[in-house]
């Protein structure tokens, strides 16, 4: 198969939601049609000793929600299918973020019951300002919930996506019978006890042969909803889906595996092959022959075991080759991997080669960071990888003093994964960790307990912000570190960080030093 035919195959998508709207169980039912797995977890049972193929850390299968970005791909009708499954949790928003700078388009997951939510908002504004081509999924209507109507006023209000359905709800709940697919002219009807489910070819809903199949009053009620679908939302056009500007609604459940496969069959034909991306330097297109890429997350212990720590690398050009050097433009050195893979969830497979849209797993001994580019020799610098200020601060101590090394590589190796930013105080030493969420700091502390065999315990600290500064005035700025001695830090990367307070006293300084500047991110 020729470089061209290889783009073109790939389909690379991630899956966002607010936790618990049935987003790892979309992946994985996605899986089993693509007969990546055999069997589909249950992400929430305690009872089932499986679980989710995409929640690979101990700490998602006990709490029963993803912390970590999970990649997987498989083959399906002659497309490699990459899903990136996403946090949902607001507290490990950054990771996702990141994350949505490595798709191409997106599925959002939408509870029936719940409707729009408040990380769901977030997370499609992230999606909608990249004009990231969106599929909408609304899950679980074997349960009670909103009026189909309601909830597509809700996408459109809520979150300004402009709705398409292309398949249509027969009742819910106690009363759902199935759905009529829009774009191919199909009744599928719902079987609860998860077997196959009937498809029956309907060109024409005025075909009085619907009754037979679900009933006078449910017959009548499909014939003027779908009437009204029709008059009031736009046709499908594949153009204006493709510019952010058009969303196709599919309805379903995912946990009875219920059009999900309507879902993906639509969205191998619909969703963009992998796009172009923007550097500082210039657009970067997928079909030039020279590679590149850039890494998007880092994750340290995938397989606790050997302590490995792997790079997701993000091709956006030309192909990568195995044990071929190329450059990391931040280092300006040469590299080449002799053991790049792709996943499956936690399964890891040796690859010879990868193409654009394709997301590669290089071991790494600590020489990337988030947002790090690798070329065959050009400086390129990708954009919109975010880094955040962070919002929570918390003393770390020590808890067993036989085990300081295995505490210091822990806390080193999992800030380099983006999740936390870690400070030591000029002043005494003190260690701080900062991150977005509070959540992130339960998750550090069972990494370390169960990953590295260190124990730590935290103290609570007040602080309004970490600022990294930079500076006109030599002078000025040796004053100040002087002055403000007991509130400066440093940052991974030996950066100067001033530790305020509050918000007065940040006000205070920026006005006492007006020749040093006040960052609330590293990547300034």
């Amino acid at each position: 198969m020729g470089f061209l035919e290889e783009i073109d195959k790939r389909r690379t998508f991630g899956i966002v939601s607010h936790p618990d709207a049935g987003k790892t169980t979309l992946t994985e039912k996605l899986l089993l049609f693509g007969g990546a797995i055999q069997v589909a977890g249950a992400v929430k049972s305690n009872k089932i000793k499986k679980s989710a193929t995409s929640d690979f850390m101990d700490i998602e299968r006990q709490r029963g929600i993803s912390v970590a970005t999970s990649v997987m791909g498989f083959l399906y009708k002659g497309k490699q299918i990459n899903i990136l499954d996403t946090p949902g949790h607001k507290d490990f928003q950054e990771d996702t973020y990141r994350t949505l700078t490595a798709v191409d388009s997106a599925i959002v997951v939408i509870d029936v019951a719940k409707g729009v939510e408040p990380q769901t908002e977030k997370l499609v504004e992230v999606c909608r300002m990249r004009k990231t081509p969106m599929i909408v999924f609304i899950n679980k209507l074997d349960r009670e919930g909103k009026d189909a109507f309601d909830l597509l006023d809700e996408v459109e209000q809520k979150i300004n996506l402009t709705a398409c359905p292309l398949s249509w709800p027969i009742g819910m709940g106690q009363r759902f019978k199935g759905v009529y697919n829009i774009y191919e002219k199909k009744l599928v009807l719902f079987n609860p006890h998860g077997k196959q489910e009937d498809t029956i070819e309907f060109n024409d809903l005025d075909d009085p042969g619907l009754e037979n199949h679900i009933g006078e009053s449910a017959a009548a009620e499909l014939r003027e909803e779908v009437n009204m679908v029709n008059e009031v939302y736009p046709p499908f056009d594949k153009e204006a889906y493709l510019n952010g500007e058009l969303n196709p609604v599919f309805f379903g459940s995912a946990i009875n595996n219920f059009g999900v496969k309507e879902l993906l069959d639509c969205f191998v034909e619909i969703a963009p092959q992998p796009l172009a991306r923007e550097t500082e330097e210039r657009i970067v297109k997928p079909d030039e022959k020279k590679f590149s890429g850039f890494v998007f997350k880092i994750h340290a212990n995938m397989d606790p075991k050997h302590r490995d720590r792997i790079a997701f690398l993000r091709i956006c050009s030309g192909e990568f080759r195995r044990n071929t050097n190329y450059i990391h433009v931040r280092n300006a050195k040469k590299m080449k991997f002799s053991n790049p893979t792709t996943f499956m969830a936690s399964k890891k497979e040796i690859i010879e080669s990868a193409f654009p849209g394709d997301i590669v797993g290089l071991y790494d001994s600590g020489n990337f960071k988030i947002g790090d580019a690798l070329t065959e020799g050009e400086k390129l610098t990708f954009k919109g990888i975010p880094s955040f200020s962070p919002e929570m601060f918390r003393i770390v101590h020590n808890a067993d003093p036989m085990k300081s090394k295995q505490l210091a590589k822990g806390l080193s190796q999992l800030m380099d994964e983006g999740v936390a930013q870690m400070f030591v105080k000029e002043f005494g030493g003190t260690k701080i960790i900062g991150t977005v969420g509070a959540l992130q700091f339960d998750v550090i502390q069972y990494r370390l307990e169960h990953e590295y065999g260190a124990k730590c315990e935290y103290e609570s600290l007040h602080l309004h912000k970490a600022c990294w500064l930079t500076h006109n005035d030599g002078n000025q700025f040796k004053e100040f570190l002087q002055r403000r001695k007991r509130d400066i830090a440093k940052d991974k990367a030996g950066n100067d960080v001033f530790m305020a307070e509050s918000a007065w006293q940040l006000k205070t300084m920026q006005e006492t030093y007006p020749n040093i500047t006040f960052h609330f991110t590293s990547d300034f």
